[in-house]
Protein backbone atom coordinates (compact mmCIF):
# COMPACT_ATOMS: atom_id res chain seq x y z
CA UNK A 1 0.00 0.00 0.00
CA UNK A 2 1.43 3.43 -0.92
CA UNK A 3 2.51 5.72 1.90
CA UNK A 4 -0.04 8.52 2.39
CA UNK A 5 0.92 11.89 0.93
CA UNK A 6 -0.68 15.22 1.82
CA UNK A 7 0.30 17.93 -0.66
CA UNK A 8 -0.58 21.56 -0.05
CA UNK A 9 -1.11 23.70 -3.15
CA UNK A 10 -0.92 27.37 -2.21
CA UNK A 11 -1.87 28.41 -5.76
CA UNK A 12 -1.23 32.15 -6.35
CA UNK A 13 -1.30 33.14 -2.71
CA UNK A 14 1.26 34.24 -0.18
CA UNK A 15 3.78 36.91 0.77
CA UNK A 16 7.11 36.73 2.56
CA UNK A 17 5.51 37.67 5.85
CA UNK A 18 2.39 35.52 5.44
CA UNK A 19 4.41 32.48 4.36
CA UNK A 20 6.66 32.66 7.40
CA UNK A 21 3.73 33.12 9.77
CA UNK A 22 1.87 30.16 8.26
CA UNK A 23 4.93 27.94 8.38
CA UNK A 24 5.71 28.82 12.01
CA UNK A 25 2.17 27.83 12.94
CA UNK A 26 2.43 24.60 10.95
CA UNK A 27 5.83 23.79 12.41
CA UNK A 28 4.57 24.28 15.95
CA UNK A 29 1.64 21.98 15.27
CA UNK A 30 3.82 19.31 13.72
CA UNK A 31 6.26 19.48 16.61
CA UNK A 32 3.41 19.03 19.08
CA UNK A 33 2.15 16.03 17.09
CA UNK A 34 5.59 14.46 16.76
CA UNK A 35 5.90 15.15 13.04
CA UNK A 36 3.86 13.90 10.11
CA UNK A 37 3.73 10.37 11.47
CA UNK A 38 3.02 7.70 8.88
CA UNK A 39 2.24 10.26 6.19
CA UNK A 40 4.46 12.33 3.92
CA UNK A 41 3.72 16.02 3.43
CA UNK A 42 4.76 18.66 0.91
CA UNK A 43 4.01 22.32 0.33
CA UNK A 44 3.78 23.37 -3.33
CA UNK A 45 4.43 27.11 -3.35
CA UNK A 46 4.67 29.85 -6.00
CA UNK A 47 8.06 29.80 -7.71
CA UNK A 48 9.08 33.21 -6.36
CA UNK A 49 8.92 31.79 -2.81
CA UNK A 50 10.99 28.64 -3.37
CA UNK A 51 14.11 30.23 -1.90
CA UNK A 52 12.32 31.37 1.23
CA UNK A 53 10.52 28.09 1.75
CA UNK A 54 13.62 26.00 1.10
CA UNK A 55 15.22 27.70 4.09
CA UNK A 56 12.13 27.46 6.29
CA UNK A 57 11.44 23.79 5.52
CA UNK A 58 15.04 22.65 5.96
CA UNK A 59 15.24 19.60 8.26
CA UNK A 60 11.50 19.82 8.95
CA UNK A 61 10.42 16.57 7.34
CA UNK A 62 8.05 18.49 5.06
CA UNK A 63 9.15 18.45 1.43
CA UNK A 64 9.25 21.47 -0.85
CA UNK A 65 7.08 21.34 -3.96
CA UNK A 66 6.53 23.47 -7.06
CA UNK A 67 3.24 24.23 -8.78
CA UNK A 68 4.47 23.71 -12.33
CA UNK A 69 7.56 22.86 -14.37
CA UNK A 70 8.55 23.48 -17.97
CA UNK A 71 8.70 20.63 -20.43
CA UNK A 72 11.83 22.28 -21.84
CA UNK A 73 15.31 21.86 -20.35
CA UNK A 74 16.52 25.39 -21.21
CA UNK A 75 16.45 28.02 -23.94
CA UNK A 76 14.31 30.86 -25.22
CA UNK A 77 11.21 30.17 -23.14
CA UNK A 78 10.63 33.44 -21.32
CA UNK A 79 8.84 33.03 -18.01
CA UNK A 80 9.29 29.26 -17.86
CA UNK A 81 11.05 27.46 -15.01
CA UNK A 82 12.95 24.28 -15.83
CA UNK A 83 13.18 21.12 -13.77
CA UNK A 84 16.89 21.70 -13.21
CA UNK A 85 16.12 25.16 -11.79
CA UNK A 86 13.63 23.63 -9.38
CA UNK A 87 16.20 21.03 -8.43
CA UNK A 88 18.56 23.86 -7.40
CA UNK A 89 16.07 24.77 -4.67
CA UNK A 90 15.69 21.24 -3.35
CA UNK A 91 12.23 20.76 -4.84
CA UNK A 92 11.02 17.17 -4.44
CA UNK A 93 7.54 17.37 -6.00
CA UNK A 94 6.07 19.33 -8.90
CA UNK A 95 2.40 19.59 -9.79
CA UNK A 96 1.76 19.07 -13.51
CA UNK A 97 -1.51 19.27 -15.39
CA UNK A 98 -3.56 21.02 -12.73
CA UNK A 99 -6.98 21.77 -14.17
CA UNK A 100 -6.28 25.50 -13.92
CA UNK A 101 -3.22 25.03 -16.14
CA UNK A 102 -5.24 22.95 -18.58
CA UNK A 103 -8.10 25.49 -18.61
CA UNK A 104 -6.28 28.83 -18.53
CA UNK A 105 -3.06 27.91 -20.31
CA UNK A 106 -4.32 25.37 -22.81
CA UNK A 107 -2.12 22.53 -21.62
CA UNK A 108 -2.88 19.25 -23.36
CA UNK A 109 -2.40 15.82 -21.87
CA UNK A 110 0.64 15.40 -24.10
CA UNK A 111 2.20 18.57 -22.67
CA UNK A 112 1.43 17.35 -19.16
CA UNK A 113 3.15 14.04 -19.93
CA UNK A 114 6.22 15.87 -21.23
CA UNK A 115 6.36 17.97 -18.06
CA UNK A 116 6.15 14.83 -15.93
CA UNK A 117 9.03 13.34 -17.88
CA UNK A 118 11.11 16.50 -17.45
CA UNK A 119 10.58 16.44 -13.69
CA UNK A 120 11.52 12.78 -13.42
CA UNK A 121 14.66 13.48 -15.42
CA UNK A 122 16.14 15.39 -12.48
CA UNK A 123 14.67 13.25 -9.71
CA UNK A 124 11.60 15.37 -8.96
CA UNK A 125 8.35 13.46 -8.46
CA UNK A 126 5.54 14.83 -10.62
CA UNK A 127 2.06 15.03 -9.14
CA UNK A 128 0.04 14.40 -12.31
CA UNK A 129 -3.45 15.89 -12.11
CA UNK A 130 -6.45 14.45 -13.95
CA UNK A 131 -10.15 15.19 -13.71
CA UNK A 132 -13.42 15.83 -15.49
CA UNK A 133 -15.74 18.84 -15.74
CA UNK A 134 -19.29 18.84 -14.42
CA UNK A 135 -20.67 18.53 -17.96
CA UNK A 136 -18.46 15.51 -18.59
CA UNK A 137 -19.54 13.84 -15.34
CA UNK A 138 -23.21 14.45 -16.06
CA UNK A 139 -22.70 12.94 -19.51
CA UNK A 140 -21.22 9.84 -17.84
CA UNK A 141 -17.82 10.52 -19.43
CA UNK A 142 -15.72 10.57 -16.27
CA UNK A 143 -13.90 7.30 -16.85
CA UNK A 144 -13.26 8.08 -20.52
CA UNK A 145 -11.91 11.57 -19.83
CA UNK A 146 -9.74 10.63 -16.88
CA UNK A 147 -8.57 7.48 -18.63
CA UNK A 148 -7.47 9.42 -21.71
CA UNK A 149 -5.61 11.97 -19.59
CA UNK A 150 -3.60 9.33 -17.77
CA UNK A 151 -3.09 7.29 -20.96
CA UNK A 152 -0.96 10.10 -22.42
CA UNK A 153 1.30 9.87 -19.38
CA UNK A 154 1.44 6.08 -19.59
CA UNK A 155 2.51 6.26 -23.22
CA UNK A 156 5.22 8.85 -22.59
CA UNK A 157 6.79 7.49 -19.42
CA UNK A 158 7.02 3.74 -19.95
CA UNK A 159 8.81 2.11 -17.02
CA UNK A 160 9.10 5.47 -15.24
CA UNK A 161 5.34 5.38 -14.67
CA UNK A 162 5.93 3.77 -11.29
CA UNK A 163 7.76 6.91 -10.10
CA UNK A 164 4.86 9.38 -10.32
CA UNK A 165 2.01 10.48 -8.08
CA UNK A 166 -1.48 10.92 -9.54
CA UNK A 167 -4.07 13.37 -8.21
CA UNK A 168 -7.70 12.99 -9.19
CA UNK A 169 -9.26 16.45 -9.03
CA UNK A 170 -12.79 16.66 -10.40
CA UNK A 171 -12.89 20.13 -11.95
CA UNK A 172 -16.41 20.68 -10.65
CA UNK A 173 -15.18 20.28 -7.07
CA UNK A 174 -12.14 22.59 -7.12
CA UNK A 175 -12.66 25.74 -5.10
CA UNK A 176 -16.43 25.36 -5.34
CA UNK A 177 -17.06 23.85 -1.94
CA UNK A 178 -18.50 20.79 -3.70
CA UNK A 179 -16.72 17.52 -3.08
CA UNK A 180 -16.98 14.11 -4.66
CA UNK A 181 -18.53 11.68 -2.22
CA UNK A 182 -16.13 9.10 -0.79
CA UNK A 183 -17.80 6.51 -3.02
CA UNK A 184 -17.41 8.67 -6.15
CA UNK A 185 -13.75 9.33 -5.36
CA UNK A 186 -13.09 5.66 -4.69
CA UNK A 187 -14.67 4.59 -7.97
CA UNK A 188 -12.40 6.85 -10.02
CA UNK A 189 -9.33 5.98 -7.95
CA UNK A 190 -10.00 2.26 -8.36
CA UNK A 191 -10.26 2.69 -12.13
CA UNK A 192 -7.02 4.68 -12.17
CA UNK A 193 -5.27 1.99 -10.11
CA UNK A 194 -6.46 -0.68 -12.53
CA UNK A 195 -5.33 1.32 -15.57
CA UNK A 196 -1.89 2.02 -14.12
CA UNK A 197 -1.39 -1.58 -13.03
CA UNK A 198 -2.45 -2.93 -16.40
CA UNK A 199 0.06 -0.65 -18.10
CA UNK A 200 2.89 -1.49 -15.70
CA UNK A 201 2.50 -3.91 -12.78
CA UNK A 202 5.06 -1.95 -10.76
CA UNK A 203 2.75 1.08 -10.96
CA UNK A 204 0.15 -0.55 -8.73
CA UNK A 205 1.68 1.31 -5.77
CA UNK A 206 1.59 4.78 -7.36
CA UNK A 207 0.04 7.08 -4.72
CA UNK A 208 -3.40 8.30 -5.76
CA UNK A 209 -4.43 11.61 -4.18
CA UNK A 210 -7.88 13.16 -4.09
CA UNK A 211 -7.80 16.84 -5.05
CA UNK A 212 -11.30 18.29 -5.08
CA UNK A 213 -11.96 20.51 -2.06
CA UNK A 214 -10.64 18.09 0.55
CA UNK A 215 -10.79 19.86 3.90
CA UNK A 216 -10.61 19.23 7.62
CA UNK A 217 -14.26 18.18 7.70
CA UNK A 218 -14.27 15.57 4.94
CA UNK A 219 -10.67 14.34 4.91
CA UNK A 220 -11.22 11.37 7.21
CA UNK A 221 -14.03 9.87 5.14
CA UNK A 222 -12.18 10.38 1.86
CA UNK A 223 -8.88 9.03 3.19
CA UNK A 224 -10.66 5.96 4.57
CA UNK A 225 -11.29 4.73 1.02
CA UNK A 226 -8.98 1.86 0.00
CA UNK A 227 -7.61 3.58 -3.11
CA UNK A 228 -7.36 7.14 -1.77
CA UNK A 229 -3.75 7.50 -0.65
CA UNK A 230 -3.71 11.17 0.25
CA UNK A 231 -4.84 14.59 -0.83
CA UNK A 232 -3.89 17.55 -2.97
CA UNK A 233 -5.12 20.36 -0.77
CA UNK A 234 -5.93 23.86 -2.02
CA UNK A 235 -7.57 26.42 0.25
CA UNK A 236 -7.27 24.31 3.40
CA UNK A 237 -3.48 24.25 3.02
CA UNK A 238 -3.46 27.99 3.74
CA UNK A 239 -5.01 27.39 7.17
CA UNK A 240 -2.56 25.78 9.55
CA UNK A 241 -5.13 24.13 11.80
CA UNK A 242 -6.99 22.60 8.84
CA UNK A 243 -3.86 21.35 7.10
CA UNK A 244 -2.58 19.81 10.33
CA UNK A 245 -5.90 18.01 10.85
CA UNK A 246 -5.78 16.60 7.32
CA UNK A 247 -2.25 15.31 7.90
CA UNK A 248 -3.44 13.69 11.14
CA UNK A 249 -6.30 11.99 9.25
CA UNK A 250 -3.79 10.42 6.84
CA UNK A 251 -1.79 8.67 9.53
Amino acid sequence: MPKPLIAGNWKMNGSLAANEALWLELAAGLAAAGGTGAADATLCVPAVYLDQMQALLASSGVALGAQDVSAQASGAYTGEVSAAMLQDFGVRYAIVGHSERRQYHGETSEVVAAKAQAALGVGITPIVCVGETLAQREADQTQAVVGAQIAAVVERLGADLARIVVAYEPVWAIGTGRTASPEQAQAVHAALRAQLTAALPAAQNVPLLYGGSMNAGNAASLLAQPDVDGGLIGGASLKAADFLKIIACAQ
